[in-house]
């Protein structure tokens, strides 16, 4: 929105978003289409699209007055290719739920569209076409950091539907910023996989020269209709350069930098397939295939008990955070602990022990997973006296599972178990490759 100011010009005018106009200044003369406000922008310059491309920002003040110009307001559309269904290719579906993969800019009235139909994005990324016959579903567009449990059960049902009507591997466009927990929910969520499911993003928006979104979407369906690996995993860019894109385990993966195309890492595993620019898939680690003989009917177990927090241990960090939270009625915690999961234990000041709080927690029911903030590497309660001392108190040390795997798995496990010492025991068992006995590869960036 503009200031009220101009609001009330384009009212007064009958002016909006889209529209082509003369603005009389002053002396000064501009024409040109309206253009939305920059989420960032000052919002008393009103900002106009000029017939050589360039746009303006204009300081409009008192006795500015505006002309519509006689031109027919454009509305957008994508262009569209001819797509015929070719038998000898695989169905694979495509869920869009937001972010620039699937999105394009209109630079005449700057909004971002969202490609819902097959024939548009073909036209836009042809090489899909002979790879897979597209089903595409936009069940909601939405900035991955604004997602919630109820948006991961959203997906995994519309993974389940088209799984279950034929897809043979589903690919899920979303934001970089969670989307590694969104592979971890629907690693738990879905039963009786089959087949690949595909999370993929862009890094940098399609309308850049560095963009690798195209890449990235064309490696994913790839992926999803040719590759012999039924879970749920992340596909990314694994260099930063164009010539190849990793395929992560959903639950051994997690963003490692703000911006890098590369940003994508597995964490203690090795990543389980790596595809090549020319379609060349090598497969890197152990994981589950899809069963050719068998008839597997996905389901999407998507309950999920949302009061489960996520707690980062630091020096001179307030342990009554814990208390707050079991006030709050609490079904779970998870703690980001230093090192081998250690917290505050025998401070010199008594109050900033973490062991009272982690035991009444304990003795009130909820449960509490330790993890470390170091992300490679596992836990473990043995090695030190204070770490007895935490297991003691009730905490249950996570193996070497992910801070962010170990919360959405509580919270999966909180909501489909109603004993505590079944969700304590399912907590430290590998359900979706959470766990590795073995770690696979040393840390790296």
């Amino acid at each position: 929105m503009y200031s009220k100011e101009i609001e009330s010009l384009l009212k007064s005018h009958k002016a909006e978003i889209g529209d082509s106009i003369e603005l009389t200044f002053g002396k000064e003369k501009f024409s040109g289409t309206i253009m939305p406000r920059p989420e960032i922008g000052d919002d008393s310059i009103l900002v106009i699209k000029q017939q050589n491309g360039y746009n303006i920002g204009i300081r409009v003040g008192k006795g500015a007055k505006i002309s519509k110009l006689p031109l027919e307001k454009k509305s957008f559309s994508f262009a569209k290719a001819d797509v015929k269904y070719d038998k000898d290719l695989p169905k694979v579906g495509l869920i869009y739920t937001g972010g620039t993969i699937g999105s394009k800019i209109d630079y005449v009235s700057g909004g971002v569209y969202s490609f819902t139909k097959p024939e548009e994005l073909i036209a836009d990324v042809p090489e899909l076409a002979g790879i897979a016959n597209l089903e595409i579903s936009n069940p909601f567009s939405i900035l991955s950091e604004d997602m919630n449990y109820k948006d991961w059960q959203r997906i995994a049902q519309e993974v389940a539907k088209s799984l279950n009507g034929g897809a043979r591997g589903v690919v899920v466009t979303h934001g970089t910023d969670t989307m590694h927990y969104s592979s971890a929910a629907l690693s738990f969520m879905l039963s009786g996989l089959n087949g690949p499911v595909v999370y993929t993003g862009a890094q940098r928006s399609s309308d850049r020269g560095s963009s690798d979104a195209f890449i990235n979407l064309i490696s994913a369906t790839q992926i999803a209709a040719r590759s012999n690996v039924a879970e749920v995993g992340i596909l990314m860019h694994g260099s930063s350069s164009d010539n190849f894109c990793d395929f992560n385990r959903g639950t051994k993966v997690r963003k490692m930098h703000t911006s890098r195309r590369d940003a994508f890492k597995s964490i203690n595993n090795l990543p389980i397939a790596r595809i090549t620019t020319d379609s060349n898939i090598e497969y890197l680690s152990e994981h589950r295939e899809i069963d050719s003989e068998g008839k597997h009917k996905v389901v999407a177990n998507t309950d999920f008990e949302p009061k489960v927090a996520l707690i980062k241990v630091y020096p001179n960090s307030d342990p009554e955070i814990i208390d707050h939270y079991v006030g709050k009625a609490y079904k779970g915690i998870v703690l980001e602990g230093t090192g081998l999961g250690h917290v505050p234990t025998s401070p010199s000041i008594k109050e900033m022990s973490w062991i009272p709080h982690i035991e009444r927690a304990n003795e009130k029911g909820v449960v509490i997973g330790m993890t470390s903030q170091t992300l490679y590497g596992r836990v473990s309660s043995n090695v030190y006296r204070n770490l007895r001392e935490v297991a003691k108190a009730g905490a249950i040390h996570c193996e070497d599972m992910l801070p962010e795997v170990a919360y959405v798995k509580l919270g999966w496990l909180l909501a489909n178990h109603k004993k505590e010492e079944d969700v304590k025991r399912l907590l430290v068992t590998n359900l979706a490759g959470e766990i590795t006995e073995r770690i696979e590869t040393d840390w790296y960036m």
